[in-house]
Order: C-alpha cells, then structure tokens, then sequence
C-alpha cells in the first residue's frame, strides 16, 4: 500500500436544524468531507474509521468531532464510481489490528478492477496512525474500460470469512452471455475469501474447473450495500436496478441473483423489461424486496440492521441509504417479510452513503455523498 499525508483537523459537533416531527435530533460530527464512502467504529474506542473515494482514510472522533488522516492508505484510481471504498475491521480487533479495504485500481493501459487489500492499523496513540505491513488480497478480473459499477462493500460474516461484493462494471447485454452469468469471472458477484486472502475450501464453486473459487453468490449488477442480520447470521445485500428494478437481497451460497436475465426493472429511458420477473424462473433467486420499473426505485447504498437501545421503537428495523431519493430508507423486518416504514433525513438534499450503529450508545451515524460533506449522528430528541 501507498503512503500519504496524515493531517489532524480540529472540530466540533454541533446540532443541525431538526424537524419536531423527527424522533432524533440530527448533529454534525465532521463536515468538510470528499465523497465519503464508508464508515466503521473502531472496537471499544469513540474514534469511527471512514474512507473517502478520493483516496483519504481518517479517523473520526466521535466525542470531539476533530478528524486525522490515516497515513499509509492505498494508492488508488480514482474515477466515475471508483476510489477508496469499503473499510471493514478484522473480526479480532483491537487484538488483531487488521484494517480491510476495497478499491479501484488501474493497468498501463487505463483498465480498473475492483481489489481487495489489508494493513494493520497503529493508532494507539492517536497522533500519528498509520497503515502498516500492507498487502493486496485480491484483485477481480477481467479488468476493463470503465469508470462504473466497481461495488464493492466488504463485511465479515458470522463465519470470519470476508464477503465482497464485485460489480458487472456496465458490461452491456441483456443476455445468458452477460459477464454476471458467467461464472469464469469476478464480475456481478459476490466473493467469499478468508482474513488472508486465501479461498475457503467450502466455497460453493471451488470443485468447479469453469468457475472462479472465490465466488459466493452471482447474477448481481452492482450491490453497494451489505450487512449481516444479528439474530439470523443471514448475509442481506441491496443492489442497484437498471431502470428501477433496485433489490433487496439475502445471500445464498451458490445462488444466482438473476441480473440480467430475470430482473423487475426496465432498460434505462424505456419501459421495457428485462428479461423474466425473477419469481417466475426457479433457477434464480427472487429478492425479498424490490422497487419495480414505474416506481420510482430506491438507488440503494450502505446498510445496517438497528441492534441498540437508543431507539427501541427501531430495533431489527433495517436501515438503507438512498442516494438519489435522498433519505434514509427504515425497513421493518420479519424474517424474509420486509416493509418500508420511514423515511429518515428526507427533505435535506443528502444523497446517504452508508450508515453504522454505534454499539456503546445505539446512536446512529450516516455519511452524506457530496464533495463538501458531513458525518452527522442520530440521538434521541431531548
């Protein structure tokens, strides 16, 4: 991994404007953000570790609100959807200080691809952290020309094996010959790795000569979200449609997710579907919430399930960024039954990025996608 510059800018929390109708109060953490992209709370600490997609990785304090730039972060591309990404923590952190990170790259030839790296994370202190020991875990292919559809979150599931999501990077075609329906490749699907970057020997496909062993799951178009349910171990995923067509999705190893020759949106600008409605085929999954072309869609992003105290009426409600529509997307829960119930922050103009809970106060903390933008944390109103 590449080096950078390590600054420590002095803040403040300060409230937001919030509405009377809202049951929170709306404060800001940080403000002055690039396309922050992902965030997550460090262990029994009150830092919040976020990456923005323009290659910085800082640590947030979440009591003072002052923000320093983690040193060591990788060298990435930075272009259209691509940049530094997801961050997750190793399943033994602090006692195994290892910090996850995916993002784009570049070739020679001004190809990308989505990769998968690590480094431990010294920050005991909290003067000068840095990643060290760095490595590239993984890197997907086919690498290509272009600046989207990169995914790419990364979560650790109950098993300690690290799940990734790998975007169709706009291939087009809206056939059986689609990238995400070819197995001999990374695109459109969801890898499953150990901590080391090695592959399971469980994996679904790994006695398969014509498949990639590292996939989990495949048939997806581009899931940027990515959380496992607290009480059920399930892997819930959202992804993004075509023409609306945006899902909600629980992981089944093996399984294909259908895009795109069963989907419920329409090709961009036309209300023409594409392929089969998924429930109506038994070789794909049918996702367990979905917005059909015509409705509008639900552009989808970071997600969580509330597991805290803070907000008790939201407990097992699934929390989802929206970024085009603009809010954030609360979810009842019962089993595979899922509802739409609320629509937090609506009316300010945030595109919502990702969102955490912060397991020592159930606070909850959402990253706003701008070139100028804020971490703000949910409390309740006083």
């Amino acid at each position: 991994m590449g080096g950078g510059l390590t600054a420590a800018l002095a803040g403040c929390v300060d409230a937001l404007e919030t509405s009377v109708d809202d049951p929170f109060a709306v404060e800001t953490v940080v403000d002055g953000l690039a396309h922050p992209w992902a965030m997550a709370i460090v262990p029994g600490d009150s830092r919040l570790l976020v990456t923005e997609r323009e290659g910085r990785l800082s640590l947030v304090d979440r009591e003072g609100g002052s923000h320093t730039e983690v040193d060591g972060a990788p060298v990435v591309y930075v272009t259209g959807q691509g940049g530094l990404l997801d961050v997750a923590l190793h399943p033994d952190f602090p006692d195994d200080p290892r910090v996850y990170l995916t993002y784009s790259i570049a070739n020679d030839d001004g190809e990308s691809t989505t990769a998968v790296g690590r480094a431990r994370l010294e920050a005991d202190d909290g003067d000068d952290p840095e990643l060290t020991d760095g490595t590239e875990l993984y890197v997907a292919e086919p690498w290509l020309d272009s600046s989207g559809h990169f995914g790419s979150r990364a979560v650790f599931g109950p098993d300690d094996r690290l799940y990734v999501s790998v975007g169709d990077r706009r291939e087009d075609g809206f056939d059986a010959e689609h990238v995400s329906q070819d197995r001999s490749n990374d695109l459109g699907t969801t890898l499953r790795l150990e901590p080391d970057g090695s592959i399971p020997d469980d994996n679904p496909f790994v006695d398969d000569e014509d498949a990639v062993d590292a996939i989990y799951t495949y048939g997806h178009r581009n899931a940027q979200g990515m959380t496992v349910h607290p009480e059920t171990d399930e892997l819930w995923q959202s992804e993004h449609g075509e023409e609306d067509g945006d899902e909600l999705n629980v992981l089944e190893a093996g399984s294909n997710y259908g895009w795109p020759i069963a989907h419920y949106g329409c090709a961009y600008g036309t209300d023409e579907p594409i392929g089969d409605e998924p429930a109506d085929r038994d070789d794909v999954v049918d996702p367990v919430y979905y917005w059909k072309c015509g409705s509008g869609g639900f552009p989808p992003a970071g997600m969580t399930f509330y597991d805290g105290d803070t907000f008790p009426e939201w407990q097992g409600d699934l929390l989802v960024g929206n970024l085009a529509g603009q809010y954030l997307g609360r979810f009842s829960v019962d089993g595979t039954d899922v509802s739409e119930k609320d629509r937090l922050l609506e009316g300010r103009g945030w595109r919502i990025r990702d969102v955490v809970v912060a397991p020592d106060t159930g606070d909850v903390y959402v990253a706003v996608d701008d070139g100028d933008a804020p971490i703000v944390r949910l409390t309740p109103q006083e």
